[in-house]
């Protein structure tokens, strides 16, 4: 049983709570969740107001939460972690800080690694702004790192789940097929390879840009008048790992909710879910989320930027 805290709102499906995400996975039973997904505070340079460890001390804090995610999650469940990279301080070279935290995952905690995804927002700012801008020694980084973690080789995960659109080259080699040939790579191309199989593999790089300007719950907010979360996780990338390692019903947990878009996506998904949030005001103001008017529904659109490159 989890700890006896009231919930600072609860859905048909799940329920935010306000605490040490720590202190309440503690709580649970092992082996109880199906998939935990998030993204912690990253090891910055500059002290962020949602607060964040530092470089040389990240993969120490984070230890303890990773022990207790390995031990709740079932066999068949998966752990997505984002980690956003770091530039060292007045150096332009970067921090080792996630790659630390693989290994720590891995050698330490007994994770082993599924696959490494790659989140390439197009909406970046430039920086640090020294080496990128006033400088001009380094190029924008656009690229943050995805770790899928698991406790067992053959955890549950669907690719099909996750199809994309064909593009109109293979939508033509479809329709007038292909002739058996051998590459010059030694790979066999059989007559298979242009078969309408419901859509294209996705890969391991996702664009998608973290800029939900428009969306209701920011304009609930402005109008409000609260200050929104500095720190939003888009929803297309919580949306594309539920939908690729769970089945409707299942569990998925985010121990580090900020406005939690991984639970409103999971509640949109019919998956079952529990978002933790340290902060009041945080856990409070993602209460938005699920409070849309009434011309509006809960359910969105998948932002059409957003996709497996």
């Amino acid at each position: 049983m989890h700890l006896q805290l009231d919930p600072v709102y609860k859905t048909e499906l799940g329920a935010l709570y306000c605490a040490d995400s720590l202190e309440f996975m503690r709580s649970l039973p092992s082996d109880s969740v199906d998939l935990v997904v998030t993204s912690p505070p990253y090891a910055l340079h500059f002290k962020k107001e949602y607060g964040n460890a530092n470089q040389a001390d990240y993969t120490a804090w984070f230890i303890p939460f990773a022990n207790e995610i390995k031990r709740i999650i079932k066999p068949s469940g998966s752990f997505v972690l984002n980690l956003g990279g770091a530039w060292q301080p007045g150096a332009p070279v970067r921090s080792l800080y996630h790659y630390r935290t693989l290994l720590a995952l891995v050698d330490d905690v007994g994770f082993q690694l599924a696959q490494e995804f790659f989140w390439y927002n197009p909406a970046k700012m430039p920086a640090p702004a020294e080496w990128v801008n006033v400088r001009r020694i380094r190029v924008k980084d656009s690229v943050e790192y995805i770790f899928w973690l698991v406790k067992d080789p053959m955890a549950n995960a669907d690719n099909r789940k996750v199809l994309q659109p064909y593009s109109e080259d293979m939508k033509r080699l479809i329709k007038r097929g292909v002739k058996q040939t051998v590459r010059p790579s030694g790979h066999i191309i059989n007559d298979s390879f242009a078969s309408d199989k419901g859509g294209s593999i996705p890969p391991n790089i996702i664009q998608c840009g973290n800029n939900e300007s428009n969306s209701a719950y920011i304009k609930k907010s402005k109008l409000l008048g609260n200050k929104v979360h500095p720190a939003r996780f888009p929803a297309e990338l919580p949306r594309f790992f539920i939908e690729f390692l769970t089945k409707q019903g299942n569990l998925v947990l985010d121990p580090f909710a900020g406005s939690n878009t991984t639970g409103f996506v999971a509640e949109e998904l019919n998956r079952r879910w529990i978002g933790l949030e340290i902060r009041s005001d945080y856990a409070e103001e993602s209460r938005l989320r699920f409070e849309l008017p009434e011309t509006e529904t809960a359910a969105t659109t998948p932002n059409q930027s957003c996709l497996a490159l």
